[in-house]
C-alpha cells in the first residue's frame, strides 16, 4: 500500500503551463522588490559583456596563434614521415621488415654480401661471413672471400656453384584459359599467363612447366628455383591428371593399349592410369608422369583419336577447386608444404 501511494503522489502531478506561467510572475515580482537581487542581476549582466568584449579583443591573438600552429603543421609532417620507419619497425616483425624493404629495393641498389646470401634463406648473416671467408661464394663468375663487399641484384651470386634468389618466395596458382601461351613473353604478340598475373607481385615469378595454347587448367607459377626443378625433372615423376575429350568413342581395349604403352618417335610412353569419365565414350581422365612436350595429344594422335579438350586438373598435388578459369590465387603455407613434400 505504501509503494502504491507513493507512486500516485508521484505520477498524479502533472505539468501546467498556467502553474509554470504563474511562477515564474511570482519570482520576477520578488526579485523586483529586492534590490539586492536586482543589484546582483546588473553585476552578472555587466560581467557577461565584459567577457564578450574580451574575446574579441583575444579573436585576433588567436588568430596569430593559429597562423603558428599551422607553420608547424609542415614541419610535423615531416617529424611523422621521419618517424615512419620506427613505426612500421614497432609494429611489425623483422620477417615483415624485411620483406618490405626487398619489395621497395631497387636493383641498382646495392647491399653487403653477407646480407644478400641471409635473404636468400640460405644461412644466417654471421653463418654467411663464415661461408665468405672459406672462399665458396662466387660473384658474377669471381671468387670473393671479402666479408664486406657489396653486391646488387643484377649481380649472380653463388655458393659452392648454387646461384641464390635473394627475393622473397612467391607461389601463385593459375587456372589457366584457353588462347592462352605458357610463356613468359610471345613474339607473335598473343596473349601469356604473364599477362594474367601482371599485378600479382612484384617478384619475378615463371611457368612451372608448360601447358600448349588450348589446353586449360591448373598452373603453377613461381620465383622457386629448386621446386621447379622438383616438379618438372622426369627423375621426380610428379604426378598429372588430365580430363580429355576425344572427336569419337573411345573403345576399352584401346584405354588398355594405353596403359600397357607403345613407342612415339621419341621414346616408350605409357599411362599410369586411364578410365572413362561418366558415361560417355568420348570423354576418360588420364593419369601420367611423363613431362614431354604435347604427350597427351600425341598419345591419342597415335591411334587416330583428335583431343578437342584438354584440361588439367591434377599437378604436384594441386587441384584447381573453387577457382574459376582464368582466375589465381597465391598458395597458403599448408599447400606450399604439400608441394615440397609430395
Amino acid at each position: 500500500m505504501r509503494n502504491d501511494s507513493t507512486n500516485k503522489n508521484r505520477g498524479g502531478r502533472k505539468f501546467d503551463k498556467k502553474d509554470s506561467s504563474s511562477k515564474r510572475r511570482t519570482d520576477d515580482s520578488q526579485r523586483s522588490r529586492n534590490p539586492r537581487a536586482n543589484k546582483d542581476s546588473r553585476e552578472f549582466n555587466a560581467d557577461r559583456d565584459f567577457k564578450s568584449k574580451r574575446g574579441t579583443r583575444n579573436t585576433s591573438k588567436d588568430t596569430r596563434n593559429t597562423n603558428k600552429d599551422v607553420s608547424k603543421t609542415g614541419n610535423d609532417t615531416r617529424n611523422f614521415a621521419a618517424d615512419k620507419d620506427t613505426l612500421q619497425k614497432s609494429h611489425y616483425s623483422k620477417k615483415k621488415q624485411l620483406e618490405y624493404k626487398l619489395r621497395n629495393m631497387s636493383s641498382e641498389e646495392e647491399m653487403r654480401l653477407n646480407r644478400y646470401i641471409a635473404n636468400s634463406g640460405l644461412c644466417s648473416r654471421r653463418e654467411a661471413d663464415k661461408v665468405i671467408a672459406e672462399g665458396r661464394v662466387t660473384v658474377n663468375g669471381e671468387k670473393c672471400a671479402e666479408v664486406g663487399t657489396k653486391v646488387s641484384f643484377k649481380d649472380n651470386v653463388c655458393v659452392d656453384g648454387k646461384e641464390l634468389n635473394p627475393e622473397k618466395k612467391v607461389y601463385i596458382l593459375l587456372n589457366k584459359p584457353k588462347n592462352c601461351v605458357t610463356t613468359s613473353s610471345d613474339p607473335q604478340g598473343r596473349k601469356t599467363v604473364m599477362d594474367i598475373i601482371k599485378n600479382a607481385c612484384t617478384e619475378r615469378v615463371f611457368p612451372v612447366g608448360r601447358l600448349d595454347r588450348m589446353t586449360t587448367g591448373v598452373l603453377l607459377l613461381t620465383n622457386d628455383g629448386d621446386l621447379t626443378k622438383k616438379l618438372t625433372h622426369p627423375s621426380h615423376n610428379k604426378k598429372k591428371i588430365y580430363h580429355a575429350v576425344l572427336d569419337k568413342n573411345i573403345t576399352e581395349a584401346e584405354l588398355n593399349l594405353i596403359e600397357r604403352g607403345f613407342e612415339l618417335e621419341d621414346g616408350f610412353v605409357k599411362s599410369d592410369r586411364i578410365e572413362f569419365v561418366g558415361d560417355t565414350k568420348n570423354e576418360v581422365g588420364i593419369e601420367i608422369h611423363s613431362g614431354k612436350n604435347r604427350i597427351v595429344r600425341r598419345i591419342f594422335a597415335h591411334l587416330g583419336f583428335e583431343v578437342t579438350k584438354l584440361d588439367r586438373v591434377f599437378f604436384g598435388g594441386l587441384t584447381k577447386k573453387n577457382l574459376p578459369r582464368g582466375k589465381w590465387r597465391f598458395l597458403d603455407e599448408k599447400e606450399i608444404k604439400l608441394l615440397k613434400t609430395y
